[in-house]
């Protein structure tokens, strides 16, 4: 944690951990082949979801202003990088690696939002000449709004691996499997007798 003494800047600052913490977690308590097994035709998966974020946070809060971040990108820096690379990790990529890598992206972001104003200005090149232009404040709220994303949905590809509801969320009510299962079943009964309309 940083001492930032500014309010606003402090409140933002922890919004951005809160939701880069409750990615992290999507993690815990499951194996290698679960953090990197593709739950969706595109591929998405939980250990690639944490590799990219991490990734374009250090982007923002280093490249933006033009702050060095000490870290290795080799799928956004090599030209033979293979597709997609950020959104999934390599044989030779370790879940260690790529914890390590949110961590110091965290650290960095940290440092940054320490370092700089909220009016500070920065520029994202990769934005175009009519959006490049942003200031500290513009990222924060960038990467506030990208890392939630995400969150949400490593939550989903969660709930998919483990074929069962998050088991913390205080948002969702304490049933049992045989009672979510009901709610499912009603639900899909609901959807069967939907109008076919709107497609």
């Amino acid at each position: 944690m940083t001492d930032i003494t500014d309010p606003l800047k402090a409140t933002l600052r922890r919004s951005l951990r809160k939701e880069s913490d409750a990615l992290l977690a999507t993690l815990d308590g499951l194996d290698e082949r679960q953090v990197r097994w593709p739950l969706t035709q595109s591929g998405t998966n939980l250990l690639g979801i944490v590799k990219h974020t991490a990734s374009v946070s250090l982007g923002y809060f280093g490249e933006t202003f033009g702050r060095e971040h000490g870290q290795s990108l080799p799928w956004f820096d090599d030209e033979d990088a293979e597709p997609n690379a950020d959104m999934w990790a390599t044989a030779d990529e370790s879940r260690e690696q790529i914890v390590a890598l949110h961590e110091a992206a965290a650290q960095a972001a940290d440092a940054t939002i320490e370092a700089l104003d909220l009016d500070s200005p920065g520029r994202v090149p990769w934005w175009g000449p009519a959006k490049a232009d942003v200031t500290l404040g513009q990222i924060l709220v960038h990467m506030i709004a990208e890392t939630a994303h995400h969150a949400g949905h490593a939550d989903i590809v969660r709930e998919m691996i483990l074929d069962a509801p998050p088991t913390q969320d205080p948002n969702l009510p304490e049933w049992t499997a045989d009672r979510w299962a009901q709610y499912r079943t009603n639900l899909e009964q609901i959807a069967e007798n939907a109008p076919a309309t709107g497609a």
